[in-house]
């Protein structure tokens, strides 16, 4: 059987997350360059792929799979000699998922909202993530002591919120915390974040 992953990427988009994966997995794996300047993401081609035209999605043994906290995850999973998930009966597996989901479901969007400067609904209870100030304490302490989330231990759940810091640090829309900073210094200093890094930047020169 075939098991290179297939990856439908932007070099500027979410898709360097699973990028970033891929390559912190040791998995085998082909891109199909998806040019957003080209409006190729909303080609009939690729909406086949992800109805919602967004990147990044992968395709492996068959199946589709969209969603980056989920591609992270499948991951994860489908390569284990990297250790990058906690087995189904090790006792970190649920913390290791609780902080995955955090980061789609609570500070990516807090993130979000703080750059664009939303204003918070009349009951904050309406929220997903409830209140950015919330959200960002309770990463604060999920980060705490460290150096990971799982503590020693890196896994899938650190490349999904390290490219969120990475980014919410860059769009000045998550508050430049030591923790934070320490954090995004940790996980940018990892081999695979450097190779993907490199081909990522030969991929965007090639647009």
């Amino acid at each position: 059987m075939n098991d290179t992953v297939t990856l439908y990427h932007s070099p500027v988009s979410r898709g360097q997350i699973a990028f970033w994966m891929l390559e912190e997995a040791g998995a085998p794996y082909e891109i199909k360059l998806v040019r957003l300047e080209k409006a190729e993401h909303k080609s009939a081609e690729f909406l086949r792929i992800n109805p919602m035209g967004k990147i990044p999605a992968i395709s492996h043994r068959g199946t589709v799979i969209t969603e980056t906290a989920a591609i992270c995850a499948y991951i994860a999973d489908t390569f284990p000699a990297a250790g990058l998930a906690p087995g189904l009966e090790d006792p970190q597996r649920g913390t290791y998922l609780r902080w995955l989901f955090f980061g789609a479901g609570c500070l990516e969007p807090a993130i979000v909202d703080r750059m664009f400067s939303r204003p918070p609904p009349s009951s904050p209870a309406t929220m997903s993530y409830g209140n950015y100030a919330d959200t960002v304490n309770t990463f604060e302490q999920a980060l705490t002591p460290g150096p990971f989330v799982l503590g020693e231990r890196f896994t899938a759940v650190d490349v999904y919120l390290g490219a969120a810091v990475g980014w919410g640090l860059q769009t000045k829309a998550l508050e430049a915390r030591p923790v934070f900073l320490n954090y995004l210094s940790r996980v940018t200093q990892r081999p695979a974040y450097q190779r993907y890094m490199e081909k990522n930047a030969a991929l965007a020169a090639m647009n």
